[in-house]
């Protein structure tokens, strides 16, 4: 079955998802990936289930092509599309690079606003339409799929762009893309875009349709879906939005959209889910881009829960503020978020958490602990409440204490690291070495080895909270143990203390959390006690 056959095979409301996230979401400006990092990332966008790959511009240099050329080869169950201009050589080199896919498309653009046409094309409408004409034509000697984008159509005199689609028809495109390059058009208006061609192009009933949108005005989404509704069954995509100045449309908020209000959009995917928030978390990490905290589907606050009023819903049933469950999105889930506007029920939610018990007296007491540190910062960690709490029990509740940090750092060495720590079951004191590149990589392999339980650590955040000289920075830390996750925060003016306070606090949350499930518990916390303390060399 050729790739035309296989494309247009699918029901109507089958949304193909076209990612472009190594193509486009690449060329925003910082994103810059290594070969290996491209290699790893469209196996993870494969896993994820995205049905078209645009893995580079073939043409633009020898790293660039080798690295659709590698993915080719790679996943035969992915479509990979070469992208190219309107020019024989961008062609020539998007054909050699896919030669070796088993599904494979090219994919052609040029220019079609007159401002475009005027300004960086320098050309005429009528010669464009030429340049369109023989372009798709040479690529379809090569490759069956066709796919034709009308560049900054959104602001094209439509009749032209009706035009130029007939033309790309005529000579053998199969999907015609009509983007909004700039992120200009309102929803209603990419809609009735997509409906016009559709009914003014001859040979637009034998091909498929895609959008393409750019998010500076903040309508990738919505245009995307109103694209959808007006015939589209293509959508180019990047995870989380990344791509030129602000972005394209985000993948997981179209699919979350989709599945979420899928009775009344009356279209689906074949994404998976579960994979989206790693996917996400894994382009963020190589291309430094770092994710807003109110970015939706995957933002760190997405699924957190400050309010009291929100956190007593949420605990009685969470359809009351949340209309996506976030473990089907492979989401760490941690609801509540411990500030100064949360509530008693939130405390002592939490407390059960870890296995603690609070009679009303206890609580009205650790809540009041609670409260002079929630007004003196924006978040309560779950360490800092637990000391909270121990100090209301008159009990020790973290299974270690960070005694002492020490760390040396120079410009032409390594980085070198000494922590202090205190087993709190047994009394013992023990004290680590670490090295690495940089002062926090030292600090973390120091504390690493006096939690000898098989905690594993996963990632690390830091955030500015502020500016000036006594500037604070917060770092979260998140680890995992026998398959949980878990997350510790902290803030410190030390930003170095500050991902050493979180991690220690991240490690004692799956300690206490695995001795109070009593799964694998006892044996992690034993193994967690300092056999020795260790010499500093």
């Amino acid at each position: 079955m050729n790739n035309e056959r296989r494309f247009h095979s699918m029901n109507g409301n089958r949304i193909h998802i076209f990612d472009t996230t190594l193509r486009d979401g690449e060329q925003a400006p910082g994103a810059a990936l290594r070969l290996d990092q491209k290699l790893a990332l469209a196996s993870r966008l494969a896993q994820l289930g995205v049905d078209v790959m645009e893995p580079g511009f073939p043409v633009s240099s020898p790293g660039e092509f080798e690295a659709v050329q590698r993915i080719s080869r790679m996943l035969p169950e992915v479509e990979i599309c070469g992208f190219a201009r309107a020019v024989r050589g961008d062609i020539d080199a998007a054909v050699r690079a896919t030669e070796d896919a088993a599904l494979r498309r090219i994919h052609v653009f040029v220019s079609a606003s007159d401002i475009h046409l005027k300004h960086q094309l320098r050309k005429s409408r009528a010669e464009v339409k030429q340049m369109a004409r023989e372009t798709v034509a040479y690529a379809k000697q090569f490759v069956d799929p066709i796919e034709f984008t009308a560049m900054d159509a959104t602001r094209a005199d439509v009749d032209f762009i009706i035009e130029l689609v007939e033309a790309a028809i005529e000579e053998g495109a199969t999907i015609i893309n009509l983007p909004d390059t700039v992120g200009y058009a309102l929803p209603e208006e990419y809609g009735a875009l997509f409906r016009k061609v559709r009914q003014g192009a001859r040979g637009a009933e034998h091909v498929a349709f895609s959008a393409h949108c750019h998010n500076d005005l903040g309508l990738a989404v919505a245009n995307s879906l109103a694209a959808i509704q007006a015939g589209a069954t293509q959508i180019e995509v990047t995870v989380n939005g990344v791509g030129e100045r602000t972005g394209n449309c985000a993948l997981e908020e179209l699919i979350m959209a989709l599945d979420t209000r899928g009775e009344a959009l009356q279209a689906d995917t074949k994404i998976r889910p579960e994979h989206l928030y790693e996917t996400s978390r894994m382009v963020s990490r190589m291309m430094h881009f770092p994710i807003a905290f109110n970015k939706p589907i995957v933002g760190r606050n997405a699924f957190q829960h400050e309010s009291g009023i929100h956190q007593d819903g949420l605990l009685k049933h969470r359809g009351t503020y949340e209309i996506m469950d976030p473990v089907k999105l492979g989401i760490p889930h941690h609801m509540i978020i411990l500030g100064k506007h949360s509530g008693r029920h939130a405390l002592k939610h939490r407390a059960a958490q870890y296995g603690v018990q609070l009679d009303t007296v206890q609580l009205d007491e650790v809540y009041d602990r609670f409260k002079e540190i929630a007004d003196k910062q924006k978040v309560v960690t779950d360490d800092q409440l637990l000391q909270c709490i121990g100090e209301t029990l008159h009990q020790q509740l973290e299974p270690i204490q960070l005694l002492d940090v020490q760390v040396i750092a120079g410009s032409s060495r390594a980085s070198v690291a000494s922590v202090t720590v205190k087993n709190q079951a047994t009394g013992q004191e023990a004290t680590y070495a670490g090295v690495g590149g940089g002062p926090i990589e030292a600090v973390i392999r120091a504390i690493a080895q006096s939690v000898q339980a098989p905690v594993q650590f996963e990632d690390l955040e830091l955030h500015s909270l502020s500016s000036g000289e006594a500037a604070s920075g917060e770092a979260v830390v998140t680890v995992s143990l026998y398959n949980h996750t878990y997350q510790g925060s902290a803030m410190n003016q030390d930003i170095v203390l500050a991902a050493a306070q979180a991690y220690i606090a991240a490690c004692n949350q799956a300690l206490r959390a695995q001795e109070n499930d009593g799964d694998n518990g006892a044996e992690a916390v034993q193994a967690a006690v300092p056999a020795q303390s260790k010499e500093i060399s």
